[in-house]
């Protein structure tokens, strides 16, 4: 039966039958919304041609205006609505529209996990050619203030300095004064940063003429402390007025525990440079899941909803079959998070990352919570992985938490050839898990187990965890 029946379903019934039509750009046409796509737009037909809105959700009918008509599809903005869906609500943020970071705030809770749910199942069968029973998503109590970092670029836009988040498809930035998702803090950090960087006429890089100082400004909460972390990403090392801008950021913000710096002098849309330096306070933040503290540095990567990454860890911790014998190797280990939280049940950890700092935290968060059966490496896991075979260290179980863009095929090979009894493979995107777990079906792995886990309520993305056996 197609999900599409539901209005939750996947748009691949639609792609299949879509025909090119005389659609005009400009023009507005009434569109029913009878699904919604990957990444979270309704998909509706003018015509046999599939057009995609974002903003609209499965039940309404809307007029819209296309803007763009490719060979296959088309793209449209909603002009009017005719009948909204019982299923849409209005999202507390004002700024839902402009924004496009939240893209399914405007759908009822429920129904957004219903549709990441059937969005996981649906990949694993399209890409992956898998029949696998997908468990009921695990989704938040309270879906909103979860998120514990922002990156905020900063521009004069209109005469006036801006910060906030990129329109989608834009290099516009829509001003930031609340955000549903982000923890209070962040909110508030941003609005005093934006008076006091205008009081002390702090100029903010303008990316056509490569001039100007602030680009981004990081801001990093700890959800168990209450404390904040500012890291300005600037074009210069010399910052003006930069003992001010300190002293005032330290009086008005008494959350305030660390001020770092990064300097980018490139010509670029890469947010970092290759330097970050301490400029006041601590040179990272510490912040809990469990019982363990983890210390995170400017740069070093951190599970961005706390809460859900507890639940999400237990639920990996409960699969894992651990006797406190197993060696365990957690490839793409950020500061160590994942492992340290099996490493009381196992007999040996050995995590690989590619970020020195983070390699930096995870041995000092091993220190902290005195696990010392712990081993971390620098470098790709894709490279370190095949020296450690060779110098005949063999895994029990392997974790893999790796990028958008899934693994790396010389690494799915190589766990092959290790033969691991277990592996467990979380995803932040059902598109390339359901590629690779195909590819680790046929190297002879079973799939146990599918757990979605929504970390990112009110936005397309879905975690995923899976875990798979040796046949």
């Amino acid at each position: 039966m197609s999900l599409a029946r539901f209005g939750y379903g996947s748009c691949n019934q639609l792609m299949e039958i879509q025909q090119e039509s005389k659609i005009i750009i400009g023009e507005s046409y009434q569109i029913d919304i009878i699904g919604l796509t990957h990444d979270g737009e309704g998909v509706g037909r003018i015509g046999k041609m599939v057009v995609f809105v974002p903003q609209a959700i499965p039940g309404d009918l809307v007029i819209a205006k296309v803007i763009s008509v490719k060979k296959t599809y088309a793209r449209a903005l909603i002009n009017q609505m005719i009948k909204s869906s019982s299923d849409r609500i209005e999202p507390s943020c004002s700024l839902v529209k402009q924004c496009g970071g939240c893209q399914l705030a405007h759908l009822q809770y429920d129904k957004q996990l219903y549709w990441k749910q059937q969005h996981v199942s649906e990949a694993l069968k399209r890409i992956g050619k898998i029949k696998a029973n997908v468990l009921p998503i695990i989704g938040m109590e309270n879906p909103t203030a979860y998120r514990n970092k922002a990156q905020i670029p900063v521009a004069f836009q209109n005469q006036e300095l801006v910060m906030g988040f990129y329109q989608k498809r834009s290099h516009n930035i829509v001003d930031l004064e609340y955000c549903q998702i982000q923890h209070p803090l962040i909110s508030k950090a941003v609005q005093v940063m934006k008076r006091i960087l205008v009081e002390l006429g702090i100029a903010p890089y303008d990316e056509q003429n490569h001039t100007g100082v602030l680009r981004h400004v990081v801001i990093r909460v700890s959800f168990s402390e209450k404390a904040l972390m500012i890291l300005m990403v600037t074009r210069t090392r010399k910052i003006p007025q930069l003992n001010e801008l300190i002293s005032r950021l330290r009086h008005e913000i008494p959350e305030l525990e660390s001020i770092m710096q990064n300097v980018n002098p490139a010509v670029t849309n890469v947010i970092y440079g290759s330097e970050t330096r301490l400029l006041w306070g601590k040179p990272y933040l510490i912040d809990e899941i469990g019982k363990l503290k983890f210390v995170i540095s400017a740069r070093s990567f951190f599970q961005v909803n706390p809460i859900q990454t507890k639940i999400l860890y237990d639920v990996v911790k409960k699969a894992v079959f651990l006797t406190g014998k197993e060696t365990v190797w957690d490839l793409y280990c950020g500061i160590g998070t994942i492992g340290l939280y099996l490493a009381e049940n196992a007999g040996q950890l050995i995590g690989v990352e590619i970020i020195p700092e983070a390699v930096e935290d995870a041995r000092l968060n091993a220190k902290c919570n005195g696990i010392e059966h712990a081993v971390f490496y620098l470098g790709k896991a894709e490279v370190i992985a095949p020296k450690l075979v060779r110098q005949g260290l063999r895994p029990d179980v392997i974790i893999v938490d790796p990028p958008r863009k899934g693994c790396e095929l010389s690494l799915l090979q190589t766990i092959s050839q290790v033969k691991p009894a277990q592996i467990v493979y979380v995803s932040c995107n059902p598109a390339t898990l359901a590629r690779d777990l195909e590819i680790l079906n046929t190297m002879g792995y079973a799939i146990d187990m599918v757990q979605p886990v929504d970390v990112f309520p009110q936005t397309y993305h879905v975690e995923t965890i899976c875990l798979m056996s040796k046949k």
